[in-house]
């Protein structure tokens, strides 16, 4: 069983009242498995909150000890079982009750039972009318029928794609173009399907498209971004299977009304964008809701008021805002990743580890193993660098505070002298010099060994000696010069007289005789 079945059973248990064969039925595992996470769940009285702080690996942890199956265990007749139970009135736990008094031990435990029954039933190939309670589903899907527009900048013929949601309980439907089926797109139809009836439904059905799920089959894999939608918005998620389109009949009729009376009219007019599609849809959507039912009384809008709209969720504040989920990449040597060709920075603990990016429209939020570990403001310019400092290692972040502006400030702390050398090493260079930090730093480490006095009147013998450099300041400590009550005079204002000191004479000669 995959981390994140065990993380939407615990989030279906806090906060759904589903029951434990529903969760089972939404997430594709067993009703077992989900006993289980809401027995650990009560014993360690976990709420969502703290499951949601949980990293995969220590959420996994609490499920490690699995039971194993007794392979001993006879097999009940299940094409005899299943012929039983056609019959009204009949109950499986009956019908287990005789098996356990034929086979006694070797029988299996009713969970066991009733777990390969319906594995058994899943494989027979029937079809059964669906009873769909007040509020409590929406089938969604793209029409096949595309509306055709012409783009008002290139004039190119381009064709709108049309979403189409569908509320079980009454068949209100809703219907909205997109220029594509892309992520984006596909969660704006379902912000503006919400906005349309007014609240929420507790569980909505799509087809197997890449922008709701990831990978299809048993071991179902939303889209990271979609199930985000789902979460804020409260929905649980049942893809309908893969080649089984009476998971979603009520879509599928839906999607060829909304073609019928919508799409196919439309395509015979002229647009010029999808907001102009969207319009015209809009004026035709009441009318097709307010429709009669051929085999019930009232329509589709009487139901909806009736039924649907009192047992539907509050609707949030603000509609779902687009996120995009980047894949995992590793993080290297320099603790940056790259999103979007921006790289942002991640603490230097997680060098080499896999993350992933959830961008917004105004941040970048980096999560490993789905716990968040950074975030920044987003910048999308190419080719820069967005740091935390307290990414850093100690050592780097020492390295990175030598700036001019940072030797100036801790120069200022001890003395104006101090300040003016430090000034001196970037006289005539840019403020990045490599050569002018080095001396900066090697001034620092002065301080710390003679003190905050001591390199003060080193600095002040330095400038009146006009060599405000880290060597004077470094020889004037050294010989003490420093002192003041040291009155050694250092400054020579002519040269003596040596017989070795060739004069103006000598190169007039031609470099003979004496100076």
């Amino acid at each position: 069983m995959q981390v994140n079945q065990y993380r939407e059973a615990l989030r279906l248990i806090h906060q759904s009242d589903f029951t434990n064969h529903a969760i089972a039925q939404a997430i594709g595992i067993s009703a077992n498995t989900v006993s289980k996470c809401r027995t650990v769940s009560e014993k360690n009285n976990w709420k969502w909150r703290s499951v949601q702080a949980f990293d995969d690996r220590q959420l996994v942890a609490c499920f490690q000890h699995r039971r194993e199956q007794n392979s001993e265990k006879i097999m009940p007749d299940w094409p005899h079982i299943y012929k039983l139970m056609q019959v009204k009135h009949q109950t499986l736990i009956q019908l287990w009750e005789e098996y356990r008094e034929v086979y006694k031990y070797d029988a299996y435990s009713y969970s066991q039972f009733t777990h390969h029954y319906r594995k058994f039933i899943s494989q027979v190939d029937i079809c059964m009318r669906q009873v769909h309670y007040a509020g409590e589903i929406v089938f969604v899907d793209y029409a096949g029928k595309t509306i055709p527009y012409r783009d008002s900048k290139t004039g190119g013929e381009k064709k709108a794609q049309v979403f189409v949601g569908v509320l079980g309980c009454s068949n209100y439907t809703f219907a909205w173009a997109s220029a594509s089926q892309r992520l984006e797109d596909w969660v704006e139809a379902h912000n503006q399907m919400f906005t349309f009836f007014g609240g929420v439904p507790s569980v909505v059905v799509p087809d197997n498209l890449k922008s709701a799920v990831t990978t299809p089959g048993r071991n179902i894999v939303l889209n990271k971004t979609y199930k985000e939608l789902c979460e804020y918005y409260g929905l649980v998620v049942v893809p309908s299977r893969v080649r089984r389109p009476q998971d979603k009949s009520k879509a599928e009729i839906g999607v060829k009304l909304i073609t019928r009376w919508i799409s196919v009219p439309l395509s015979r007019q002229q647009f010029f964008s999808v907001d102009e599609i969207n319009a015209a849809i809009a004026e035709r959507l009441p009318a097709f809701n307010q429709r009669s039912f051929k085999r019930l009384p009232g329509c589709r809008t009487s139901r909806f008021d009736e039924l649907d709209k009192p047992a539907l969720k509050e609707l949030p504040l603000a509609p779902f805002e687009y996120v995009e989920w980047t894949s995992e990449q590793k993080v290297g040597p320099d603790y940056h990743i790259y999103v979007k060709g921006h790289a942002y920075s991640v603490p230097y603990r997680l060098v080499s580890e896999k993350v992933s990016a959830r961008i917004s429209a105004k941040t970048v939020e980096i999560f490993c193993l789905n716990k968040r570990v950074a975030s920044h403001l987003r910048d999308d310019t190419q080719g820069e660098t967005t740091t935390n400092p307290n990414h850093r290692p100690v050592s780097h972040q020492v390295y990175a505070s030598q700036t001019v502006e940072g030797f100036i400030s801790w120069a200022k702390s001890i003395g104006e002298a101090t300040t003016n050398i430090v000034k001196a090493q970037f006289t005539g260079n840019p403020n990045h010099s490599l050569a002018g930090r080095k001396a900066c730093s090697k001034l620092q480490f002065l301080a710390k060994s003679y003190g905050s006095e001591r390199i003060e009147r080193a600095c002040q013998r330095a400038l009146n000696i006009h060599s405000p450099t880290f060597t004077s300041v470094k020889s004037i400590l050294q010989h003490g010069l420093d002192d003041a009550s040291n009155n050694s005079n250092v400054v020579l204002t002519h040269i003596p007289k040596h017989s070795n000191v060739r004069g103006s004479n000598y190169y007039r000669q031609g470099g003979k005789g004496h100076a």
